[in-house]
């Protein structure tokens, strides 16, 4: 650095220009793009007559630090609900990650490659869990290879434990195999874990195939059921009961809360309801057995208004679905079994029912970014092929209240030009995390 004229030399074709010649070199912002050379000759001390020997090292390109997106937390209305000024407050926050296996330059060809690689991506993803510090994360797309090697550490690192599930098929990834799967953190100091069942999809689609007499219907089911997704559930314990009396009479605060990643081909929907109806009748079960409330959080690779978020937010499907007509392996028949008893409302349609905390220009912003009809993000996914809502949290509404949510960006927030899809160099996933 400093002032006069800078050298330019020319080699190879290349025309490199001097930026110091002293031992260290800090970039800035006028290097982004371009790559460094070091030039470094060794000299060895007291060996006279010894020539001196030259070695050069060239950098990958200088990229700038990770900026993650500054979204904050709006608070909403809690007036005149029964129960919402107890003390017993927490925050989940859930992300679909973007694995890498699945960041191809093809996929996301309006992302710079720079912005697109893991080394880069693993930083901003980073950085923005850490802003958030929610006290439960659920995250989707977690390439194994990646949490145990980067997440895992790095998030014990600033106070949290791990679970997790990986999807029940792996795939090679140049030097070795590896697969995503869903990971639950939660805040050592918060929470402690109870329990934690694994749920596999194909073990569900292998006993109903079995139920199946003929062994071509069982092939046939087999074929379009066995798709490898996975759900998480976790059973945790409240290290500081919000009751003082239940804290007294040694009552356990607990919190039962389940991450799951859905199938996504757009074409198979009657997969898509059949296992969030499976995960649900497993949430059943777990709440036949203990009055706890619950969190059902993941991408669900369902927009609002389909049949399977119809199930979620309704506890039912609506015999004249239009997508019930989807059921060539009569899996959905009769609707009227399609149904759940737990109270689930969706957190970011409390945004409308409830009102936000103040009524200010901010508040007006995140109503206009909820889609009128169903009181749903207006998207959550946008990639140059869709733009829409597939990632929800839902919480059992008889036994718990959303008191805030994490703002909505709108297309301006995405960034300019191709920016306006994501990944981007700011936005670390094709999913915007709530």
């Amino acid at each position: 650095g400093g002032g006069g004229k800078r050298k330019t030399s020319v080699m190879n074709g290349e025309a490199w220009v001097e930026v110091c010649n002293s031992r260290s070199y800090t970039p800035g912002a006028e290097d982004v793009g371009h790559a460094l050379l070091l030039h470094c000759t060794v000299v060895t001390a007291g060996a006279k007559g010894q020539e001196p020997l030259p070695a050069s090292v060239t950098t990958q390109r200088v990229v700038p630090a990770p900026n993650p997106p500054n979204r904050r937390m709006m608070p909403l209305a809690l007036d005149g609900i029964k129960g919402a000024v107890a003390t017993g407050k927490f925050t989940l926050l859930t992300y679909n990650l973007l694995a890498d296996l699945y960041a191809t330059p093809d996929m996301y060809e309006h992302c710079p490659s720079w912005a697109l690689d893991w080394s880069y991506r693993r930083q901003n993803l980073l950085r923005e869990l850490a802003t958030y510090r929610p006290d439960i994360l659920c995250l989707q797309e977690v390439q194994s290879d990646h949490f145990d090697d980067f997440f895992s550490g790095e998030l014990q690192r600033i106070g949290y434990a791990a679970v997790y599930k990986k999807k029940t098929t792996e795939v090679f990834t140049g030097g070795s195999y590896a697969i995503d799967g869903c990971a639950t953190f939660y805040r050592r100091d918060r929470f402690t874990l109870v329990k934690k069942y694994e749920v596999e999809f194909n073990k569900a689609a292998l006993s109903l195939a079995d139920a199946i007499g003929a062994a071509q219907q069982r092939k046939q089911a087999l074929n379009r059921l066995l798709k490898d997704n996975v759900a998480l559930i976790v059973v945790l314990e409240a290290l500081e009961p919000p009751d003082p009396a239940a804290a007294a009479a040694g009552k356990r605060q607990l919190l039962c809360v389940a991450n799951t990643h859905i199938h996504a081909n757009p074409e198979l929907k009657d997969v898509k309801l059949w296992q969030i109806h499976t995960l649900l009748k497993g949430l059943e079960k777990i709440a036949a057995s203990a009055d706890i409330p619950m969190l059902v959080a993941g991408d669900f690779n369902s927009v609002p208004g389909s049949a399977a978020h119809s199930l979620l937010v309704s506890g039912q499907v609506p015999a004249s679905h239009p997508e019930l007509s989807t059921d060539p392996l009569g899996i959905l028949r009769p609707p009227a079994k399609l149904r759940h008893h737990l109270p689930l409302v969706s957190a970011y349609s409390s945004l409308a029912s409830q009102g936000p905390a103040l009524d200010n220009g901010a508040a007006e912003k995140q109503r206009k970014r909820l889609c009128p009809k169903t009181h749903e993000p207006l998207f959550t996914n946008r990639t140059h092929g869709f733009t829409g809502t597939l990632d929800y949290i839902f919480y059992t509404s008889n036994s718990l209240v959303a008191s805030s949510c994490l703002e909505l960006p709108d297309e301006e927030d995405l960034g300019g030009g191709e920016g306006l899809c994501i990944p981007n160099p700011q936005w670390p996933s094709d999913h915007v995390a709530l």
